[in-house]
């Protein structure tokens, strides 16, 4: 394919921002820059990322040493929700619930594709900006807003929404059903809502820019990885989301407005509701026709960052490179057709049940696909451990260690053993969490310099790296086995079940691996933040990559090239390429960037 749109095509925005002095206020809160909404959605991201470790530190003390007393339980949920320092019941399912949803919509969602879709997709295709500048801040404003209001929803009076971060009919749909289903419920509901509409604006401009704002010479064959992965995400938010949108109002039109959507034959304290003919298995429905694919709009950006940085720091071409655009389309398309595996319980008939395993275990193979071009790519590359590199590489670790379980769970004969069991847990907090965590850090230590001119401390880094990946198995690894032996997930206490004692002692080493996890993040933002402000000043292309972003000046211009955009060449992984003669393309250097024009008799590679 040819590139739509050439460099001159978009060339009038190349005085866009000089005619015209920009405030603190125009450049720093309401910016159109897409250099500067990436910080903001990044800085917002790690906010909401603190507060749900936080959270989960707290239900994790609870499930080590149920019932026991703790001035941390007491100096920050008080005494409504703490009383004599003892953490009641209901705060422990709103904590489960407030951290399951920030961390997998405010941090992994937005705070990983808002961030790096908005950097990279302008720099790496040639573009001066987002399709739509105004558009793009609208939908960061609307993400801040979203997350204010969900923060609000901890302070009202009758607690924040405690249904699961899947907010399953009755609990949800009733406001007399539970503290947590009232006020803050409703919050809740509204504060997804505003998400949904960010995420929407946000992907529509994505995949806009992406199709049209291309420079000269940017094919789609000469996309990088990470432009591919970010594409293709947007596409399936625009697909799924909508979907939750609607469960989420017509859930708002059965609390507030009398419908029955999700209800039917319900009774609270002997009194018969009025509510009939409706199914909570219909919620679960819509609820998970987004839900799975969210499993991709998180990982795939993820994923497409480690392709761009193992590839560069082996020294090597990406291995594979079309079948990693097919694996990428093919994981889009099925993760749309697998929802019915978190239902294998829910009365689903058996043969429908074997249709979502069938299409479960397929999504193994593309998985499998860009997991052996990652390895073959390492072997025997000039490997450059870095931070990135570190964090990338644990990537591919968490990635197939958590989608071997994903096997086990995609099974309708075996999920129903370990179905809401902390085997669940174990699996997709590595193969989502864990994994796009990695994705979410390893773009940050590769892309910091050209975020913020500055290089990361490499050494805290390492110790970042470390700390984290022994911690991160030290608190999923066991889960599995606890799990197995059907130990159950979102249980406030597992003390009325003399059968679970023996394993008691692993909730405790869960616990410990879960704080020191916890606390070596401090590391992280001590070394992001102060980096900011007193980081070693970092050169044009530290990495020496390939791609159009380091052709940019070091300080940012709004516009992103001061003069012509540079046209494209080439692919973007013409790492260690050689001639007839065995001699480097350009002699002395192992890179060929996207702007070289190709040599006489060199041939252009893409496979």
């Amino acid at each position: 394919m040819s590139a739509i749109a050439t460099a001159p095509a978009h060339d009038h925005h190349d005085d866009h921002g000089h005619h015209h002095k920009e405030t603190f206020i125009t450049k720093y809160i309401f910016s159109q820059d897409h250099k500067m909404i990436a910080k903001q959605y990044l800085i917002t991201g790690l906010i909401m990322g603190v507060i749900g470790i936080a959270m989960s530190i707290l239900f994790r003390i609870q499930l080590a040493w149920p019932e026991q007393s703790f001035w941390v339980f007491e100096a920050l949920l008080g005494d409504r929700w703490a009383p004599d320092g003892v953490m009641s019941p209901s705060i422990y399912l709103a904590l489960v619930t407030i951290h399951g949803t920030i961390m997998v919509f405010f941090v992994l969602t937005a705070g990983l594709s808002g961030t790096f879709s908005n950097l990279l997709i302008p720099l790496q295709i040639g573009a001066r900006d987002m399709a739509s500048g105004f558009l793009n801040m609208v939908s960061y404003w609307l993400f801040f807003l979203s997350s204010v209001i969900m923060l609000a929803s901890l302070f009202v009076e009758s607690g924040p929404a405690m249904a699961g971060w899947t907010i399953y009919p009755p609990l949800s749909a009733l406001p007399e059903a539970i503290s947590g289903s009232g006020t803050g419920m409703t919050l809740w509901l509204v504060s997804m809502a505003i998400f949904i509409a960010s995420s929407l604006l946000g992907s529509l401009n994505y995949i806009v820019t992406v199709i049209n704002l291309r420079t000269e010479g940017m094919s789609m064959t000469r996309l990088p990885l990470t432009i591919w992965a970010f594409f293709v995400t947007a596409i399936i938010g625009v697909v799924s989301f909508p979907v939750l949108l609607s469960a989420a109002l017509l859930l708002i039109m059965d609390r507030s407005f009398g419908t029955s959507f999700f209800l039917s034959d319900i009774f609270i304290k002997g009194e018969v509701l009025s509510h009939q003919g409706g199914s909570p298995v219909l919620f679960e429905h819509l609820f998970w026709f987004l839900g799975h694919p969210e499993v991709y709009i998180v990982l795939l950006p993820a994923l497409g960052i480690t392709s761009e940085i193992i590839a560069t720091n082996s020294r090597k071409p990406i291995f594979g490179y079309r079948a990693m655009v097919a694996s990428i389309l093919a994981i889009a398309f099925l993760s749309t057709i697998v929802w019915g595996h978190h239902m294998f319980i829910s009365g689903m008939n058996p043969f429908l049940g074997s249709v979502f395993t069938f299409t479960t275990l397929l999504i193994a193979i593309p998985s499998a696909v860009k997991a052996f071009n990652y390895i073959t790519t390492l072997w025997k590359g000039n490997l450059q451990m870095n931070p990135g590199m570190l964090f990338s590489i644990g990537l591919v670790s968490t990635f197939i260690t958590g989608g071997l379980t994903g096997i086990i769970l995609g099974d309708s004969t075996l999920d129903i053993n370990v179905h809401d069991t902390y085997f669940v847990v174990a699996h997709f907090h590595l193969v989502m969490g864990i994994s796009a965590l990695y994705g979410l850090f390893a773009g940050v230590y590769h892309w910091f310099p050209k975020m913020f001119g500055r290089m990361m401390n490499k050494n805290l880094g390492y110790i970042h790296f470390w700390v984290t990946a022994v911690g991160a198995y030290g608190v999923f690894f066991p889960m599995h086995f606890i799990g197995i032996a059907g130990l159950p997930r979102r249980y406030y206490t597992n003390t009325n079940f003399p059968y679970f004692d023996d394993y008691a002692d692993v909730n405790v080493i869960i616990t410990v691996a879960a704080i020191i996890t916890a606390l070596i993040q401090l590391v992280f933002l001590y070394n992001f933040f102060g980096s900011i402000f007193f980081g070693k000043k970092a050169v044009q292309n530290p990495w020496k990559s390939n791609t159009l972003e380091w052709t940019t000046p070091v300080e940012h211009v709004h516009g992103n090239w001061p003069g012509k955009i540079p046209s494209v060449y080439r692919w973007p992984y013409d790492y260690s390429k050689t001639g007839e003669d065995g001699e480097y393309v350009i002699k002395g250097q192992d890179f060929v960037t996207q702007t070289t024009p190709l040599q006489e008799g060199e041939e252009e590679l893409n496979h």
